[in-house]
């Protein structure tokens, strides 16, 4: 069984334009991320995806392997597809370009769960720890079924109580696994489905279109540089490492 691990990215972030590139402790946001995926997997088979020629640039000079991919992918789920064009493998493994803290750990749980079940769309997930987190819209916030089965994940707060407080919740770790035929099946979508168009979170396509995505429990670490703000978060973790 083959896998490969993609690193989507892409430099016209609408939250966060040229994200990719920003620095963060004297490196760029992709290549930490990048560092954390080889040792997780041999870098032969790590992949940057992206659309963008100075990403391109940068990600080569610090050794990653570089796919292009176009510019009109609806996410990062559809460049992944792109790259299945381009890279044979049995399970794509997705790390999504803006998670600096990723745990190469946490990316090796998913992928012993893919392999496991190869067929099974899986995504990861950890605990929320402040009210900060859970009211946050730019944190996709999971709801599962007690065997791990996505039920729902959106941006709004939820669960909550019937007060509208914060009890207990996890988010997504965008780490995810796709079976390549899944991969095949989710690009076919030429458009956002109904409700991801809605709530801007890829995964919620596979819900949508009938599919069962299992969620992998991963540590507490995860921050995902979704805004400018989010820097500074990132920074103030490594400090305190």
């Amino acid at each position: 069984m083959k896998l490969v691990l993609i690193i989507p990215a892409r430099f016209q972030s609408s939250r966060f334009p040229g994200k990719p590139l920003v620095d963060i402790a004297g490196k760029p946001l992709i290549q930490h991320v990048w560092e954390k995926c080889v040792q997780a997997i041999d870098s032969s088979q790590v992949y940057i995806a992206t659309d963008n020629e100075r990403i391109k640039l940068v990600s080569e000079k610090f050794g990653a392997q570089v796919v292009m991919t176009p510019d009109t992918c609806l996410t990062g789920t559809d460049r992944l597809f792109e790259v299945s064009k381009h890279v044979d493998a049995d399970i794509y493994i997705n790390v999504q370009g803006d998670e600096p803290l990723i745990k190469p750990d946490d990316i090796h749980m998913v992928m012993e769960a893919a392999k496991r079940k190869p067929d099974t769309i899986f995504n990861a997930m950890c605990p929320i720890q402040t009210e900060e987190e859970y009211r946050s819209p730019t944190v996709p916030k999971v709801v599962t079924t007690l065997d791990g089965i996505l039920l729902y994940i959106s941006r709004a707060p939820i669960p909550t109580t019937k007060e509208k407080g914060f009890k207990s919740a996890w988010k997504q770790v965008c780490i995810y696994a796709f079976p390549k035929e899944k991969l095949e099946l989710f690009a076919r979508q030429r458009n956002k489905t109904p409700i991801e168009a809605i709530e801007d979170i890829e995964i919620l396509r596979f819900l949508e279109l009938g599919y069962e995505v299992k969620m992998v429990p991963v540590s507490k670490a995860s921050i995902a540089v979704d805004v400018p703000e989010d820097v500074d978060r990132v920074l103030g973790a490594l400090a305190g490492d």
